[in-house]
Protein backbone atom coordinates (compact mmCIF):
# COMPACT_ATOMS: atom_id res chain seq x y z
CA UNK A 1 0.00 0.00 0.00
CA UNK A 2 1.20 3.51 -0.83
CA UNK A 3 1.44 6.52 1.22
CA UNK A 4 -1.12 8.23 -0.05
CA UNK A 5 -3.57 5.03 0.23
CA UNK A 6 -2.57 4.50 3.58
CA UNK A 7 -2.77 8.35 4.26
CA UNK A 8 -6.68 8.30 2.84
CA UNK A 9 -7.77 4.97 4.39
CA UNK A 10 -6.58 6.49 7.75
CA UNK A 11 -8.33 9.73 7.40
CA UNK A 12 -11.06 7.62 6.50
CA UNK A 13 -11.17 5.69 9.47
CA UNK A 14 -9.92 8.11 12.00
CA UNK A 15 -12.73 11.23 11.03
CA UNK A 16 -13.83 11.66 14.58
CA UNK A 17 -10.82 10.41 16.60
CA UNK A 18 -9.70 13.97 16.73
CA UNK A 19 -5.82 13.30 15.53
CA UNK A 20 -5.50 16.36 13.36
CA UNK A 21 -2.44 15.26 11.74
CA UNK A 22 -4.18 12.62 9.78
CA UNK A 23 -5.94 14.49 7.25
CA UNK A 24 -3.56 17.52 7.25
CA UNK A 25 -5.22 19.89 10.06
CA UNK A 26 -3.51 22.75 11.78
CA UNK A 27 -1.75 21.14 14.75
CA UNK A 28 -3.26 20.59 17.99
CA UNK A 29 -2.53 23.12 20.22
CA UNK A 30 0.44 23.59 22.64
CA UNK A 31 -0.04 21.21 26.04
CA UNK A 32 -2.81 18.99 24.46
CA UNK A 33 -0.57 16.61 22.71
CA UNK A 34 -2.52 16.28 20.08
CA UNK A 35 -4.80 13.28 21.28
CA UNK A 36 -7.78 12.54 23.79
CA UNK A 37 -4.97 11.78 26.84
CA UNK A 38 -2.66 14.17 25.98
CA UNK A 39 -0.32 11.69 24.87
CA UNK A 40 0.32 12.00 21.60
CA UNK A 41 3.64 12.71 19.40
CA UNK A 42 1.29 13.28 16.59
CA UNK A 43 1.33 17.13 16.39
CA UNK A 44 3.84 19.06 14.14
CA UNK A 45 3.42 15.92 11.19
CA UNK A 46 2.52 18.80 8.80
CA UNK A 47 6.28 20.24 8.66
CA UNK A 48 7.13 17.04 7.26
CA UNK A 49 5.76 17.97 4.34
CA UNK A 50 8.62 20.17 3.46
CA UNK A 51 9.89 17.25 0.60
CA UNK A 52 12.86 18.24 0.24
CA UNK A 53 13.51 18.26 3.71
CA UNK A 54 12.17 15.32 4.05
CA UNK A 55 14.18 13.62 1.64
CA UNK A 56 17.32 15.15 2.86
CA UNK A 57 16.17 13.68 6.39
CA UNK A 58 16.07 10.32 4.32
CA UNK A 59 19.13 10.51 3.39
CA UNK A 60 21.01 11.01 6.53
CA UNK A 61 18.87 8.29 7.96
CA UNK A 62 19.44 5.82 5.64
CA UNK A 63 23.37 6.48 5.41
CA UNK A 64 23.42 5.87 8.86
CA UNK A 65 21.69 2.80 8.98
CA UNK A 66 24.07 1.53 6.81
CA UNK A 67 27.42 2.70 8.20
CA UNK A 68 26.12 1.45 11.66
CA UNK A 69 25.80 -1.93 10.21
CA UNK A 70 28.78 -2.00 8.33
CA UNK A 71 30.48 -1.04 11.51
CA UNK A 72 29.03 -3.88 13.24
CA UNK A 73 29.85 -6.12 10.72
CA UNK A 74 33.17 -5.36 10.91
CA UNK A 75 33.66 -5.93 14.56
CA UNK A 76 32.42 -9.37 14.03
CA UNK A 77 34.93 -12.36 13.91
CA UNK A 78 33.75 -15.90 11.92
CA UNK A 79 36.01 -17.69 14.45
CA UNK A 80 33.58 -15.98 17.11
CA UNK A 81 30.64 -16.87 16.17
CA UNK A 82 32.00 -20.47 15.49
CA UNK A 83 32.58 -20.31 19.05
CA UNK A 84 29.51 -19.14 20.10
CA UNK A 85 27.48 -21.58 18.30
CA UNK A 86 29.47 -23.81 20.18
CA UNK A 87 27.95 -22.48 23.49
CA UNK A 88 25.68 -19.71 22.79
CA UNK A 89 25.48 -17.76 25.78
CA UNK A 90 25.66 -14.68 23.83
CA UNK A 91 22.83 -15.50 21.79
CA UNK A 92 20.80 -16.84 24.90
CA UNK A 93 21.31 -13.20 26.56
CA UNK A 94 20.52 -11.06 23.53
CA UNK A 95 17.16 -12.73 23.10
CA UNK A 96 16.11 -12.66 26.41
CA UNK A 97 17.13 -9.19 27.07
CA UNK A 98 16.51 -7.31 23.58
CA UNK A 99 13.22 -9.68 22.76
CA UNK A 100 11.86 -10.19 25.71
CA UNK A 101 12.61 -7.82 28.34
CA UNK A 102 12.58 -4.40 26.69
CA UNK A 103 9.43 -4.64 24.61
CA UNK A 104 7.37 -6.01 27.53
CA UNK A 105 9.04 -3.10 29.42
CA UNK A 106 8.35 -0.99 26.60
CA UNK A 107 4.37 -1.89 26.72
CA UNK A 108 4.33 -1.41 30.51
CA UNK A 109 5.43 2.45 30.46
CA UNK A 110 2.82 2.88 27.61
CA UNK A 111 0.29 1.30 29.58
CA UNK A 112 1.28 3.28 32.52
CA UNK A 113 1.89 6.54 31.27
CA UNK A 114 -1.65 5.88 29.21
CA UNK A 115 -0.21 6.61 25.71
CA UNK A 116 -2.28 6.73 22.34
CA UNK A 117 -1.83 4.63 19.84
CA UNK A 118 1.08 7.02 18.06
CA UNK A 119 2.84 7.47 21.00
CA UNK A 120 2.85 3.98 21.48
CA UNK A 121 3.87 2.52 18.68
CA UNK A 122 7.24 4.83 18.62
CA UNK A 123 7.54 3.32 22.36
CA UNK A 124 7.07 0.16 20.71
CA UNK A 125 9.69 0.12 17.86
CA UNK A 126 12.15 1.69 20.61
CA UNK A 127 11.65 -0.74 22.75
CA UNK A 128 10.94 -4.01 20.14
CA UNK A 129 14.92 -2.79 18.40
CA UNK A 130 18.27 -4.96 18.54
CA UNK A 131 21.09 -4.21 20.11
CA UNK A 132 22.99 -0.76 19.66
CA UNK A 133 26.36 -0.31 18.57
CA UNK A 134 27.41 2.29 21.25
CA UNK A 135 27.09 -0.15 24.11
CA UNK A 136 30.58 -1.82 22.54
CA UNK A 137 32.34 1.69 23.35
CA UNK A 138 30.84 1.64 26.84
CA UNK A 139 31.80 -2.04 27.10
CA UNK A 140 35.27 -1.47 26.79
CA UNK A 141 35.24 1.86 29.13
CA UNK A 142 33.50 -0.45 31.84
CA UNK A 143 36.24 -2.93 31.26
CA UNK A 144 33.56 -5.61 29.99
CA UNK A 145 33.97 -8.91 27.81
CA UNK A 146 34.24 -7.08 24.41
CA UNK A 147 33.81 -10.54 22.66
CA UNK A 148 30.19 -11.08 24.39
CA UNK A 149 29.02 -7.40 23.34
CA UNK A 150 29.89 -7.63 19.46
CA UNK A 151 28.10 -11.36 20.14
CA UNK A 152 24.93 -10.01 21.55
CA UNK A 153 24.57 -6.73 19.31
CA UNK A 154 25.37 -9.06 15.93
CA UNK A 155 22.91 -11.63 17.79
CA UNK A 156 20.24 -9.43 18.03
CA UNK A 157 20.15 -7.95 14.95
CA UNK A 158 20.11 -11.19 13.33
CA UNK A 159 17.10 -12.48 15.28
CA UNK A 160 14.96 -8.94 14.87
CA UNK A 161 14.77 -10.08 11.06
CA UNK A 162 12.00 -12.38 12.53
CA UNK A 163 11.54 -11.66 16.21
CA UNK A 164 11.14 -7.88 16.07
CA UNK A 165 7.92 -8.33 13.30
CA UNK A 166 6.47 -10.59 15.97
CA UNK A 167 7.06 -8.67 19.17
CA UNK A 168 5.92 -5.09 17.61
CA UNK A 169 2.46 -7.47 16.56
CA UNK A 170 1.82 -8.93 19.91
CA UNK A 171 2.05 -5.60 21.56
CA UNK A 172 0.37 -3.67 19.16
CA UNK A 173 -2.82 -5.46 20.28
CA UNK A 174 -3.73 -3.28 22.86
CA UNK A 175 -4.42 -0.77 20.45
CA UNK A 176 -5.92 -2.84 17.91
CA UNK A 177 -9.35 -0.67 17.68
CA UNK A 178 -6.77 2.15 16.21
CA UNK A 179 -6.47 2.56 12.44
CA UNK A 180 -2.65 3.13 12.59
CA UNK A 181 -2.13 -0.01 14.48
CA UNK A 182 -4.59 -1.68 12.15
CA UNK A 183 -2.57 -0.58 9.12
CA UNK A 184 1.11 -0.81 10.74
CA UNK A 185 3.06 -1.55 8.06
CA UNK A 186 4.76 -4.76 9.13
CA UNK A 187 5.71 -5.85 6.05
CA UNK A 188 7.58 -2.86 5.35
CA UNK A 189 9.72 -3.06 8.60
CA UNK A 190 10.25 -6.66 7.54
CA UNK A 191 11.93 -4.98 4.42
CA UNK A 192 13.97 -2.41 5.93
CA UNK A 193 14.90 -5.13 8.30
CA UNK A 194 16.21 -7.34 5.93
CA UNK A 195 18.28 -4.16 4.14
CA UNK A 196 20.58 -4.25 6.77
CA UNK A 197 22.10 -8.17 6.18
CA UNK A 198 23.77 -6.56 3.01
CA UNK A 199 26.13 -3.91 4.87
CA UNK A 200 27.03 -6.70 7.69
CA UNK A 201 27.67 -9.15 5.30
CA UNK A 202 29.92 -6.70 3.60
CA UNK A 203 31.41 -5.73 7.01
CA UNK A 204 32.01 -9.40 7.91
CA UNK A 205 34.22 -9.54 4.55
CA UNK A 206 36.06 -6.68 5.09
CA UNK A 207 37.31 -8.23 8.72
CA UNK A 208 38.26 -11.29 7.24
CA UNK A 209 40.35 -10.08 4.46
CA UNK A 210 41.05 -6.64 5.65
CA UNK A 211 41.41 -6.68 9.52
CA UNK A 212 42.84 -3.24 9.59
CA UNK A 213 40.67 -1.67 7.77
CA UNK A 214 38.07 -3.22 9.54
CA UNK A 215 39.15 -1.57 12.88
CA UNK A 216 39.04 1.49 11.33
CA UNK A 217 35.15 1.27 9.51
CA UNK A 218 34.59 0.44 13.22
CA UNK A 219 36.03 3.24 14.65
CA UNK A 220 34.27 5.35 12.27
CA UNK A 221 31.03 3.86 12.77
CA UNK A 222 30.94 4.63 16.38
CA UNK A 223 31.99 8.44 15.72
CA UNK A 224 29.04 8.29 13.12
CA UNK A 225 26.64 7.63 16.07
CA UNK A 226 27.26 10.88 17.72
CA UNK A 227 27.68 13.13 14.43
CA UNK A 228 24.52 11.18 13.07
CA UNK A 229 21.99 12.38 16.32
CA UNK A 230 23.89 15.84 15.82
CA UNK A 231 22.65 16.31 12.46
CA UNK A 232 19.23 14.34 12.87
CA UNK A 233 18.57 16.92 16.20
CA UNK A 234 19.32 19.82 13.90
CA UNK A 235 17.16 19.20 10.35
CA UNK A 236 14.35 17.91 12.72
CA UNK A 237 14.48 21.12 14.46
CA UNK A 238 14.80 22.95 11.32
CA UNK A 239 11.73 20.98 10.29
CA UNK A 240 8.90 21.42 13.19
CA UNK A 241 10.62 24.72 14.10
CA UNK A 242 9.99 26.77 17.66
CA UNK A 243 7.19 24.47 18.98
CA UNK A 244 9.68 21.35 18.46
CA UNK A 245 9.01 20.77 22.73
CA UNK A 246 5.86 22.16 22.84
CA UNK A 247 4.69 18.85 20.37
CA UNK A 248 6.01 16.19 22.98
CA UNK A 249 4.49 15.83 26.13
CA UNK A 250 5.89 15.10 29.34
CA UNK A 251 5.16 11.48 29.81
CA UNK A 252 7.09 10.47 26.26
CA UNK A 253 10.06 12.63 27.98
CA UNK A 254 9.78 10.28 31.23
CA UNK A 255 9.51 7.01 29.24
CA UNK A 256 12.63 8.09 27.63
CA UNK A 257 15.08 8.53 30.63
CA UNK A 258 13.18 5.46 32.34
CA UNK A 259 13.36 3.22 29.93
CA UNK A 260 17.14 2.59 29.33
CA UNK A 261 17.80 2.99 33.16
CA UNK A 262 15.16 0.78 33.52
CA UNK A 263 16.50 -1.72 30.74
CA UNK A 264 20.32 -1.47 32.15
CA UNK A 265 18.78 -2.29 35.18
CA UNK A 266 17.04 -5.61 33.54
CA UNK A 267 20.11 -6.49 31.52
CA UNK A 268 21.97 -6.63 35.33
CA UNK A 269 19.76 -8.84 36.75
CA UNK A 270 19.53 -11.38 34.10
CA UNK A 271 23.57 -11.64 33.87
CA UNK A 272 23.43 -12.53 37.73
CA UNK A 273 20.63 -14.69 37.35
CA UNK A 274 23.09 -16.80 34.63
CA UNK A 275 26.01 -16.37 37.32
CA UNK A 276 27.77 -14.23 35.35
CA UNK A 277 31.19 -12.43 36.56
CA UNK A 278 31.05 -8.98 37.37
CA UNK A 279 32.75 -7.83 34.01
CA UNK A 280 30.21 -9.97 31.99
CA UNK A 281 27.26 -8.24 34.05
CA UNK A 282 28.30 -5.00 33.18
CA UNK A 283 28.29 -5.94 29.68
CA UNK A 284 24.85 -7.52 29.34
CA UNK A 285 23.49 -4.18 31.53
CA UNK A 286 25.14 -2.00 28.64
CA UNK A 287 24.27 -4.50 26.03
CA UNK A 288 20.55 -4.65 27.29
CA UNK A 289 19.84 -0.78 27.42
CA UNK A 290 20.90 0.41 24.22
CA UNK A 291 18.67 0.42 21.60
CA UNK A 292 19.80 0.90 17.92
CA UNK A 293 18.15 4.38 17.85
CA UNK A 294 19.51 4.50 13.94
CA UNK A 295 17.52 1.38 13.16
CA UNK A 296 14.58 2.70 15.17
CA UNK A 297 14.46 6.30 13.11
CA UNK A 298 15.09 4.47 10.45
CA UNK A 299 12.30 2.58 10.55
CA UNK A 300 9.93 5.74 11.71
CA UNK A 301 11.02 7.84 8.63
CA UNK A 302 11.25 5.47 6.18
CA UNK A 303 8.04 2.96 6.66
CA UNK A 304 5.73 5.48 7.73
CA UNK A 305 4.57 8.48 5.24
CA UNK A 306 5.74 11.70 6.38
CA UNK A 307 2.12 13.28 6.81
CA UNK A 308 1.31 10.77 9.39
CA UNK A 309 5.05 10.88 11.07
CA UNK A 310 4.75 13.86 13.16
CA UNK A 311 7.05 14.53 16.09
CA UNK A 312 6.82 10.96 16.65
CA UNK A 313 9.67 10.95 14.71
CA UNK A 314 11.94 12.52 18.10
CA UNK A 315 11.16 9.36 20.24
CA UNK A 316 14.31 7.25 18.81
CA UNK A 317 16.07 10.67 19.19
CA UNK A 318 15.73 11.40 22.80
CA UNK A 319 16.09 8.12 23.85
CA UNK A 320 19.29 7.94 22.44
CA UNK A 321 20.25 11.18 24.30
CA UNK A 322 19.05 9.66 27.09
CA UNK A 323 20.51 6.10 27.16
CA UNK A 324 23.96 8.05 26.56
CA UNK A 325 24.13 10.26 29.45
CA UNK A 326 22.73 7.25 31.72
CA UNK A 327 25.54 4.99 30.19
CA UNK A 328 28.44 7.56 30.55
CA UNK A 329 26.81 7.96 34.73
CA UNK A 330 27.58 4.33 34.86
CA UNK A 331 30.89 4.53 33.33
CA UNK A 332 31.93 7.35 35.44
CA UNK A 333 30.61 5.56 38.52
CA UNK A 334 32.70 2.72 37.79
CA UNK A 335 35.83 4.61 37.47
CA UNK A 336 35.74 6.27 40.77
CA UNK A 337 34.08 3.29 42.82
CA UNK A 338 34.48 -0.08 40.63
CA UNK A 339 37.71 0.35 39.05
CA UNK A 340 39.95 -0.48 42.19
CA UNK A 341 38.47 -3.73 42.68
CA UNK A 342 38.37 -5.10 39.32
CA UNK A 343 42.33 -4.44 39.26
CA UNK A 344 42.56 -6.50 42.51
CA UNK A 345 40.71 -8.89 41.12
CA UNK A 346 43.08 -9.05 37.57
CA UNK A 347 46.10 -8.92 40.58
CA UNK A 348 44.90 -11.72 42.12
CA UNK A 349 44.83 -13.55 39.13
CA UNK A 350 47.98 -12.64 37.71
CA UNK A 351 49.68 -13.67 41.23
CA UNK A 352 47.65 -17.02 41.30
CA UNK A 353 49.22 -17.67 37.85
CA UNK A 354 52.57 -16.75 38.55
CA UNK A 355 52.77 -19.15 42.32
CA UNK A 356 51.21 -22.07 39.84
CA UNK A 357 54.08 -21.44 37.39
CA UNK A 358 56.89 -21.09 39.77
CA UNK A 359 55.34 -24.61 41.57
CA UNK A 360 55.71 -26.07 37.68
CA UNK A 361 59.20 -24.93 37.16
CA UNK A 362 59.94 -26.45 40.44
CA UNK A 363 58.39 -29.69 39.53
CA UNK A 364 60.35 -29.49 36.21
CA UNK A 365 63.90 -29.53 37.66
CA UNK A 366 63.30 -31.79 40.26
CA UNK A 367 61.98 -33.91 37.37
CA UNK A 368 65.09 -33.27 35.28
CA UNK A 369 67.83 -33.62 37.92
CA UNK A 370 68.25 -37.21 36.77
CA UNK A 371 71.39 -39.06 38.19
CA UNK A 372 71.36 -36.79 41.25
CA UNK A 373 71.36 -37.73 44.45
CA UNK A 374 71.92 -35.88 47.85
CA UNK A 375 72.00 -37.30 51.11
CA UNK A 376 72.00 -35.75 54.41
CA UNK A 377 73.26 -37.01 57.82
CA UNK A 378 72.95 -36.05 61.18
CA UNK A 379 75.64 -33.66 62.31
CA UNK A 380 77.25 -34.40 58.48
CA UNK A 381 77.65 -31.63 55.97
CA UNK A 382 75.41 -32.50 52.87
CA UNK A 383 77.33 -34.56 49.92
CA UNK A 384 76.27 -34.98 46.11
CA UNK A 385 77.62 -37.74 44.10
CA UNK A 386 76.66 -37.63 40.73
CA UNK A 387 76.55 -40.62 38.41
CA UNK A 388 79.23 -40.79 35.89
CA UNK A 389 79.02 -42.38 32.45
CA UNK A 390 80.64 -45.84 32.36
Amino acid sequence: MNDIALQTKICAETSKSGYQIYCNSPPAAAGTGGGPDGGSLAGGGEAFGDRSLSQGLSVVVGLALCVTMLGLGCAVELGQLGQQLRRPVGLLLALLGQFVAMPLLAFLLALIFALDEVAAVAVLLCGCCPGGNLSNLMSVLVDGDMNLSIIMTASSTLLALFLMPLCLWIYSRHWIDTALVRLLPLGAVSLTLGSTLLPIGLGVLIRYRHPRAADLMVKISLWSLLVTLVILFILTGTMLGPDLLAHIPASVYAIAVLMPLAGYALGYGLATLFKMPPHCRRTVSLETGCQNVQLCTAILKLTFPPELIGSMYMFPLLYALFQSAEAGLFVLAYKMYGRDSYKQDTLGEEEDTDISYKKLKEEEVADTSYGTVTAEGHGSVPAETTQTAL
